[in-house]
């Protein structure tokens, strides 16, 4: 609206003038070259208008004959920017889709229109990465670093050549490199796992830390990590410098608070301390958060010297944190075999081996045990150790695909940090539910053996006609009753050996009987 109201203002101005030229009397006289012209001030005016158009117009034709070379020139540049763009286009996609010929023969002429691009240098090295010719490419990413705006890109490249050709101390200090001129997520990350991989925990610590203000980990993974390297530091002193493993093992726990190693560890420092009201407390605290074996264990072990019934007491009050989880259940079914609580112990466990329930290779051997120890039952116990070879596995410490029963700071595969996780190992097969094994019953065999079946005799029976008649023996007597605790009684109740009959009879029966037929051959 506004440009439109000055461009009528405009117009009404120059139509103003122009009025006041036509109304305004008067003469305009030129003597040139010999020559005498008069006219009036309106045509005085437009003559040498139009002969400054005119003079303008010859000028611009003047320069563009000149410029003529230089526009063809230009020109000529244009088009080949053109197609080396278009070649840097089909390269990149060809080096994308693997098409090593396609990338070759576009970066070979991308690099003729385009040779100082940026890209070029790029499609050559991922052309050389493509090909295998790890030289051609580090050379391409050398090239970038000696440009200011490729030097990160080509730092980075070279950063991946070393950590495929196995160079573990060159890509640090190129990371170290990039990270000094311009704190990047990889270059961050690149050193902080150097650091993890070699140990060296002061470091890493100092890393997260430039990691947080460059704004390149949020602030609870930062968190996660300090605490993860704290415990790291304490295991590591844990026998020369107690009290400041302590130190920090409290403030790993106050950055994580179900940090299960940190928790663990520090409740093994303070028992040995002596501060076991302390060491007691916290694991409670930790434990009804993230119930966990090694805290159980931490915890019935914070007291030493305990009696039985101690450690059955005190994991009663342990389970109390977390009373609905398994881990709750086996510990005081443990601690109450230990103190000779058989009917706790089963009371205990039965919720996990009922009917219908998968019971894990631990609860299973627990059972063996509560036979073992409560009725001697070797019978059961094979059954429930032969069942626990078949039940599914425990949960154990992962990373990176290895198992272990004690946590690590880092993973023994790539050295990353916090890499273990507990979790239970998936079945591939899994199996049916299995019914428990049947209750333990006491022997209660009071009768006789049964009489063993004897093979044939090597000497003939005698014919029936001359066998005297046998006369029936005496009724036996019954044996007089025993008292259940008379060992006597025990001694015949015991189960008794029972003889089988042969499957098949021998191959030499013995000599037949006289009168009897001969034996068919077939």
């Amino acid at each position: 609206m506004i440009k439109t109201l000055i461009f009528l203002a405009l117009i009404a101005a120059a139509a103003w003038g122009l009025g006041i030229l036509i109304e305004t009397p008067g003469s305009l006289a030129v003597e040139w070259f010999g020559y005498h012209i008069d006219t009036s001030p309106l045509v005085g005016c437009a003559f040498v208008l139009a002969a400054a158009v005119a003079l303008g117009l010859l000028w611009s034709l003047i320069r563009f004959l000149f410029n003529i070379p230089s526009l063809l020139a230009l020109a000529r540049r244009a088009r080949g920017r053109e197609r080396g763009i278009e070649a840097l286009s089909r390269g990149i996609v060809a080096a994308g889709a693997g098409d090593l010929q396609q990338a070759k023969r576009a970066s070979a002429e991308a690099k003729r229109h385009l040779p100082s691009e940026p890209l070029t240098l790029l499609l050559e090295a991922q052309t050389a990465q493509l090909a295998g010719d790890r030289a051609k490419a580090e050379e391409a990413f050398r090239l970038m670093t000696a440009r200011a705006d490729t030097k990160l890109l080509g730092l980075r490249g070279l950063h991946a050549e070393s950590l495929r050709r196995g160079d573990q101390e060159a890509a640090h200090a190129l990371a170290l490199q990039a990270q000094g001129a311009r704190a990047l997520s990889w270059t961050g990350q690149a050193v902080f796992d150097r650091y993890t991989a070699t140990k060296d925990w002061e470091a890493a610590h100092q890393c997260v830390t430039q990691n947080i203000r460059a704004k390149i980990v949020d602030a609870e993974t930062a968190r996660r990590q300090k605490a993860v390297l704290d415990t790291a530091m304490a295991m590591d002193i844990e026998q020369t410098d107690p009290a400041r493993a302590i130190k920090l093992l409290r403030a790993a726990l106050q950055k994580e608070p179900t940090l299960v190693p940190a928790a663990a560890l520090l409740g093994r420092l303070l028992s040995r301390k002596g501060d076991l009201r302390a060491a007691s407390k916290m694991i409670e605290t930790v434990y009804a958060r993230a119930p966990h074996p090694e805290l159980a264990r931490a915890y019935l072990d914070v007291r030493p010297g305990d009696s039985a019934a101690d450690r059955l007491s005190r994991a009663k009050a342990l389970a109390r944190g977390a009373p609905d989880d398994p881990e709750s259940v086996m510990v005081v079914a443990v601690a109450a075999i230990g103190a000779r609580e058989y009917a706790l112990a089963r009371q205990s466990m039965a919720p996990l081996v009922a009917s219908g329930q998968r019971p894990t290779a631990r609860m299973c051997v627990i059972m063996a045990e509560l036979e073992d120890r409560e009725h001697d039952a070797q019978g059961l116990v094979r059954e429930w150790l032969s069942r626990a070879s078949r039940a599914p596995r425990d949960a154990m410490w992962f990373a990176d695909g290895h198992w272990s029963k004690h946590w690590a700071p880092t993973s023994p595969v790539t050295g990353k940090l916090d890499a273990y996780v507990w979790a239970q190992p998936q079945e591939e097969l899994t199996g049916p539910v299995e019914e428990p094994p049947p209750a333990y019953a006491p022997p209660t065999l009071d009768q006789a053996p049964a009489p063993a079946i004897e093979g044939p005799s090597d000497t003939p029976p005698p014919p029936p006609s001359a066998a005297p008649e046998a006369e029936a023996p005496p009724p036996a007597k019954a044996a007089p009753s025993a008292k259940a605790g008379d060992p006597a009684h025990a001694q015949r109740t015991s189960p008794q050996p029972v003889i089988f009959p042969l499957a098949s009879p021998p191959d030499d029966p013995g000599p037949k009987p006289v009168g009897a037929a001969p034996a068919r051959m077939f």
